[in-house]
């Protein structure tokens, strides 16, 4: 083996540990922002803390980067033009709703259980997305493979969460994070669409921060009027990266998409959400404690996933 090979090798080994740890950053921002939910006694208001803070990070980023403002630009035209649909500008809205779902619900599902509903519902939004070409995409026809995988992850959530439907765990807490996974599928699928017009990842991303900032804002001043302030916030420093986290790992899902490609990138993603949660679980647990069965819902998440990608390997 030649030392440029082996050099290649070693960067794609990299690439991989490192998305890897990106997942572990998702189930770190699930963790985070549920207790901090918790906490504050208001969802809405640690989402926005969340999501407001990593807005903030990618603009301070954006003033210093001409082909990000370049992208912006670009984004403005096409929009005037026609060229490009304006709700194509909205995937931030279902980060949003993800960063909301932890703030109310993840403090009571445990992160785990938080963790196998969003990824089920990524994997059937995925299908949906791929099988109508939804934002101009190309369609991609539903397979067997695909059926399978979304009916394992299915399955899933009904092993992790259906012990716990009788009373302990209420219906809409699970629905939640199953509705905001879908909105993360058709969010990658949105922002795939804005990063090819403004040929600039940074645009994308800080668009979708502030499309979602946005939302988070308008709900949380009307929650507020309804329900009155928030208790007082922990002292905790820790409790306030969930922005940071989020920042940091898309933007390494950006950097090693190129050399790992869209089907690695997605199974490490969630391998890293999965172990994440289970160690989150065990060393800081919140809401509902991990058992045996969850060990097999995450088993059950993972092995529906990989088979839901068998078509992208063929392909």
């Amino acid at each position: 083996m030649s030392s440029h090979s082996s050099h290649e090798q070693w960067r794609t080994i990299a690439a991989i540990a490192a998305t890897v740890l990106a997942g572990v950053g998702v189930a770190t921002q699930h963790r985070v922002n549920g207790e901090l939910g918790q906490r504050l006694d208001d969802g809405f208001t640690a989402a926005l803390i969340s999501f407001g803070s990593g807005w903030l990070i990618l603009m301070a980023i954006l003033a210093f980067s001409p082909v990000g403002q370049r992208g912006f630009r670009l984004l403005i035209e096409h929009v005037r033009s026609g060229r490009l649909a304006w709700w194509v500008m909205l995937g931030g809205l279902g980060g949003a709703l993800l960063v909301l779902s932890q703030g109310l619900v993840a403090g009571i599902l445990g992160v785990a259980i938080f963790t196998i509903a969003t990824v089920t519902g990524q994997t059937l939004s995925g299908m949906l997305a791929d099988a109508i070409g939804f934002a101009g995409a190309r369609r991609t026809p539903v397979t067997a493979p695909r059926v399978i995988g979304a009916l394992l992850t299915l399955a899933a959530v009904v092993v992790a969460v259906g012990p716990q439907l009788d009373g302990r765990l209420p219906f809409v807490a699970v629905l939640l994070p199953l509705i905001a996974g879908i909105g993360i599928g058709l969010q990658q699928a949105l922002n795939g669409r804005v990063r090819q017009v403004a040929q600039s990842a940074l645009a994308a991303t800080t668009l979708n921060f502030t499309v979602g900032t946005i939302a988070l804002v308008v709900a949380t001043v009307v929650h507020l009027s309804i329900s009155g302030l928030p208790d007082t916030p922990p002292p905790h420093p820790v409790l306030y990266i969930g922005g940071a986290v989020g920042a940091v790992f898309i933007a390494i899902q950006v950097v090693t998409v190129g050399r790992i490609g869209v089907l690695v990138l997605g199974l490490c993603l969630v391998a890293g959400q999965l172990a994440g949660a289970l160690l989150y679980d065990v060393i800081a647990p919140i809401g509902t404690p991990s058992t045996a069965t969850t060990a097999i819902a995450v088993g059950l998440t993972f092995a529906g996933v990989a088979i839901a990608s068998l078509r992208r390997r063929r392909a």
